[in-house]
């Protein structure tokens, strides 16, 4: 991790020193630093530093440090869309922590301007991209990924904001496993696992359409998997562990556990979710994972967990398209996580 955060040192300063900001006056280049280190290199930092183990297992030989380097400046860009969406999603949540500190848009001095912020966090991809990529031969396909994956998830998160709207009476037949599996796929899935395994496996020269293909397929169910994981984790996990507040109950999210939920409740429990969900008051939010104990999910959780992470490595396994330390690596770092 420590050659990772080296790299990102370098695109920080690489993006403060950007000739755009070379004129502006001081306090500029200040918020910008301080902007970028507050959002950016923190969390687990997976999706990042997947790219350089995707491109030594693509490759299956060694990776020259140049090679390397290019590997963690793309894992930086996925962390800077990481961070945009983050920060765009904190105020759209009302979150109050976010990795274990305020959230950005919380801290006295920022407020709304941290719309600003996300703006300028995915436009230094694209900086970045034309820095490092400009004369590379994978230049136009990193742009397209990128932009495709940026697509996909902003529609991800309007099909998730607008099954409960702001302000709107929760309807609850809007929560179905078949909207709910959109929501996540979109949102979750394509940024948080198939572009670090894209960017890896394009630096490392794949452009097999069936291989690309596979990946996908591969990279969408684990990226189904780790979603119902957080929403476990968002009602169940520790705020000092997972590192936020749990937000989805009061949220009123189409996630996992309500989904459940639903589909296995009595009458008289679902009067109790149709009451308690979606309000913000402390009660009523221990009184919907009550039920949800009393549902025993919990329980089908853990039977998920494992019989997804089994169903995952027998169909890595099962592929001869790319080695499968292209996804054990990643999967291995999300079974049975806690945070």
């Amino acid at each position: 991790m420590q050659d990772f955060l080296k790299v990102f040192e370098s695109v920080r300063d690489e993006l403060v020193d950007d000739s755009l900001l070379a004129g502006q006056p001081q306090a500029s280049r200040e918020w910008m630093t301080k902007m970028l280190d507050y959002n950016v290199p923190h969390g687990k930092l997976n999706r990042g530093m997947a790219v350089l183990d995707v491109l030594r297992a693509a490759k299956g030989e060694g990776v020259s440090a140049e090679e390397a380097k290019l590997a963690n400046v793309l894992g930086w860009c996925i962390e800077l869309l990481q961070a945009y969406f983050l920060v765009a999603d904190d105020i759209m949540d009302s979150s109050i922590t976010r990795r274990g500190q305020p959230c950005w848009y919380r801290q006295p001095h920022v407020g709304m301007v941290a719309i600003n912020d996300g703006i300028i966090l995915e436009s230094c991809i694209y900086r970045l991209l034309k820095i490092h990529f400009g004369a590379h031969p994978a230049y136009v396909a990193l742009l397209e990924l990128f932009h495709d994956t940026t697509h996909r998830t902003a529609h991800g998160q309007l099909l998730d904001t607008t099954t409960t709207p702001p302000g709107g009476k929760v309807d609850l037949t809007r929560y179905t496993e078949e909207t709910y599996m959109r929501i996540v796929t979109y949102k979750t899935a394509f940024y948080t696992f198939y572009l670090p395994v894209a960017c890896g496996l394009v630096l490392a020269g794949e452009v097999d359409e069936a291989a690309l293909g596979v990946a996908e397929a591969l990279c969408l169910d684990m990226g189904r998997y780790f979603q119902i994981q957080d929403d476990f984790l968002d009602a169940f996990g520790e705020p000092e562990v997972i590192g936020k507040v749990g937000t989805d109950i009061q949220d009123a999210k189409c996630s996992w556990l309500v989904v459940k939920a639903l589909g296995r409740a009595t009458p008289e429990q679902r009067a109790r979710i149709e009451a308690d969900y979606g309000v913000d008051e402390p009660a009523k939010i221990e009184a919907i994972k009550d039920l949800y104990r009393e549902l025993e999910l919990p329980a089908e959780f853990a039977a998920y967990e494992q019989a997804s992470y089994d169903g995952l490595v027998a169909a890595i396994e099962a592929q001869d398209k790319l080695p499968p330390a292209v996804f054990m690596n990643l999967l291995a770092k999300i079974y049975k996580r806690s945070k």
